[in-house]
């Protein structure tokens, strides 16, 4: 999916394209890029570009701009770029964003940009800036900046002598180039785009040119977040050639899509490109927030989206085969733009370090009401939560890893449809992603949990879409009071991922079925009341269609339940066995053979579940622990590093799933719940990726299996995440062939 989350910037996004590829199509592009590395400007495309006003969507109206913020600016800047658009766009809107952000000495700039002037920003800690009588004078050579030969504006920012992390920014125009600053032109990478640096020789610095009050986290915040979202546009480039040309390039008399191993890679690109587009994105939407916020927005985008998106034009080109190497193709010139993109910003290990220090002093906000939205919910809700936190805690913990089993506190909530409020009444509240937000803020407003319901969280959704009215009367209630706790009973020794394939028969009798075979890796078996469980019907008919989906008491006569020990040292699964177990025909859920349509329904639930924002494994706060305690091997930066990482990898997760909730709100969602599936994969991978982070800072205490210290377990844990849910595997042919259609 694109960065555009809602009908307006979905619309806008359409018109860029659109436009992209009739003024500036990559065939007249490459005819040019000689131009264009050097600095040229095409006049006519720049022409009709500024009079489409992308060029100032985001600047005040006084200056011919429309106020759009930055989320909607980045939309265009992910469009052009994914038209691989040719010159500064980029750094001219850049460079206006920044004097936008100027509290004085900005006007004539404004005005300049406003009516299209072409424009770049200089920055680098090599150029000095000494105070005089007159003013200032700057020194020094800046680093390589995108887009600066050729363009008629500069934004300068240099440091000031003998105050450390003080800067001085200003401005000057081509025109004024001398002795004191020489603008220097450089072969770019970037064949679409100049690149080049200023010397600067004691240049003075007139008062009326001084840019005053930038805010840092403001000028860090937008510069990364248009070169983030124009690497979601090279992404998503990426991505649609790939799969286009896999899908008709034929090998052995068949498509190469076809085969596995091409297949989980253009899925594995998918995850990527929506990993980088949910990071750009989640930096856009920090415009608004205070400067904690900007800054770890803008970390998250430079440490996660910029990388990204030099691997995703690596894996097209690996995809495409020789011809994605020539110089023809037009992919070398998206991969040149991803690095030069990269440089721009910055070494991602620096941005790592950067997110581990911010990390330390602040939490990214992931709320998208605000504190006055929905009074009314508030003030109900507010009411009853008040009045639950007037009563004991009452809730009563499972000795395993089950849920809580409530009382008086959960009968409050439960009354008021809080338990699961996007359940329908009577249940929930029918409570949509705005409403549920709301319900969260009040719930840790007074520092009280949603109770979780545990598999019963995926069992619920299931009844009440496909349960008998006696059926839901039985259960729904009683889950959510936590009287009752559940388990699933699906996987096999011989049918895990083919779950399909399962071998436990269910034989007709009198007023209900008997069944017998064998389940395993069940989780909370040992502490269930009740289960749903998959068994064969139907031998003779397909092996989907001859399934049937029971409820099950755990306390069953022929039911023998035993603890599967983990390579943790753990008893976190069972396994079940089934020896004439008898099932009444009133605890079938829909109709005899209706159970993989039902249990298709549960696996989404459940994959849903797992795509949350919090990591059971190398968890940013696992990371804090060490670095806090000094308990890690080699220094406080590699420790800074680490955090980092975990941490990125953690907002990616969250930022994906905001996203998810928003377009769903704005119902421009596509509906596939198979999109579940690409953040299964990524909260999976993610895990490893933080879990082996943290392991390569442990040193020798990666050896100690102590409770107090569990590091190592924590990552040999890992297999539950990778496994749960359906494997990595499993869910990258789901979305290879439901998602990106790829034959089989």
């Amino acid at each position: 999916m694109p960065l555009a989350v809602d009908a307006d910037q979905h619309a806008l996004a359409e018109s860029v394209a659109a436009f992209a590829r009739k003024l500036a199509p990559i065939s007249h592009t490459r005819e040019h890029l000689h131009h264009y590395a050097a600095g040229s400007v095409d006049t006519e495309v720049w022409a009709a570009l500024c009079a489409q006003g992308l060029h100032s969507l985001h600047l005040p109206t006084e200056y011919g701009g429309d106020e759009c913020g930055l989320a909607t600016l980045a939309v265009v800047a992910e469009q052009l770029s994914a038209a691989l658009f040719p010159g500064p766009y980029l750094s001219t809107v850049t460079a206006s964003a920044l004097a936008m952000l100027a509290e004085s000495g900005a006007e004539q700039l404004l005005e300049d940009f406003g009516a299209g002037t072409t424009g770049a920003v200089l920055t680098g800690h090599g150029v000095r800036a000494t105070r005089t009588p007159e003013g200032w004078m700057v020194s020094g050579d800046s680093d390589p900046a995108p887009g600066l030969p050729g363009v008629e504006r500069v934004l300068a920012r240099a440091d000031i002598d003998g105050t450390p992390d003080a800067s001085l920014w200003f401005w000057f125009t081509t025109a004024d180039t001398s002795d004191a600053v020489r603008m220097i032109t450089s072969e770019s990478v970037d064949l679409t785009r100049s690149v080049g640096h200023a010397e600067f020789d004691d240049y003075p610095v007139r008062a009326t040119r001084v840019l005053d009050g930038i805010d840092p986290a403001a000028a860090e915040l937008w510069t990364v977040a248009l070169a983030a979202a124009e690497a979601s546009g090279v992404s998503t480039w990426c991505l649609d050639t790939a799969v286009e040309y896999i899908s008709v390039r034929k090998q052995f008399g068949r498509p190469i899509a076809s085969f596995q191993a091409v297949a989980h890679k253009a899925a594995r690109m998918l995850v990527r490109a929506e990993v980088t587009t949910a990071a750009a994105w989640d930096a856009a939407r920090a415009d608004t927030q205070p400067p904690a916020q900007q800054r770890l927005a803008a970390a998250h985008a430079a440490r996660t989206a910029m990388p990204a998106a030099i691997d995703q034009a690596l894996e097209c080109i690996s995809l495409l085969g020789a011809i994605g190497f020539t110089w023809e193709h037009d992919a070398h010139l998206y991969w040149r733009r991803a690095i030069s993109l990269a440089a721009a910003i910055g070494g991602e290990d620096l941005w790592a370090r950067r997110l581990g220090e911010r990390a330390l002093i602040a939490q990214r906000d992931f709320s998208f009401v605000t504190p006055r939205s929905l009074p009314d919910l508030r003030e109900r809700v507010g009411a009853v939560l008040d009045a639950v936190a007037a009563l004991p805690d009452d809730e009563m913990p499972s000795a395993g890893w089950a849920p809580a089993r409530g009382a008086a506190r959960r009968a409050l909530l439960v009354a008021a449809g809080l338990v699961a409020p996007h359940y329908p009444r009577p249940y929930g509240l029918a409570a949509g992603p705005d409403e549920q937000a709301v319900i969260a803020e009040e719930f840790a407003r007074r520092e009280l949990t949603q109770p979780e319901l545990g598999i019963g969280g995926w069992v619920l959704p299931t009844l009440l879409d496909h349960g008998s009215p006696a059926q839901r009367e039985r259960f729904v209630a009683d889950t959510l009071h936590g009287r009752i706790i559940w388990c699933q009973l699906f996987s096999e020794p011989g049918a895990g991922s083919d779950l399909a394939g399962l071998s436990t028969i269910a034989t007709k009798v009198d007023g209900g079925w008997t069944l017998n075979g064998q389940k395993v890796w069940n989780s909370q078996a040992q502490e269930a009341d009740w289960a749903i469980c998959l068994a064969r019907t139907d031998p003779s008919a397909p092996k989907h269609a001859g399934l049937t989906y029971f409820l099950i008491r755990m306390d069953s006569a022929g039911i023998d339940v035993r603890p599967l020990r983990q390579a943790t040292g753990i008893w976190e699964f069972n396994e079940v066995f089934f020896d004439e177990v008898f099932v009444p025909d009133s605890q079938v859920v829909a109709n005899p053979g209706d159970g993989w349509r039902i249990a298709a329904g549960t696996l989404s639930s459940e994959r849903l579940a797992m795509g949350s924002a919090t990591f059971g494994h190398g968890s940013s706060a696992l990371a804090r622990r060490l670095l806090e305690s000094g308990d890690h091997t080699g220094s406080r930066e590699d420790a800074l590093h680490v955090l980092g990482r975990t941490t990125a990898l953690e907002l990616s997760v969250a930022a994906l799933n905001l996203r998810n909730a928003l377009t769903l709100l704005h119902g421009v969602a596509d509906g596939n719940a198979v999109g579940n599936s690409v953040r299964k994969v990524w909260h999976a991978l993610a895990q490893r990726e933080a879990s082996r982070a943290v392991t390569s800072i442990l040193g020798p205490r990666a050896a100690l299996g102590d409770p107090d210290q569990p590091y190592a377990v924590d990552f040999l844990g890992l297999p539950a995440v990778m496994f749960g849910g359906g494997t990595i595997e499993i869910q990258l042919d789901i979305i290879a062939r439901r998602v990106l259609k790829l034959p089989r």
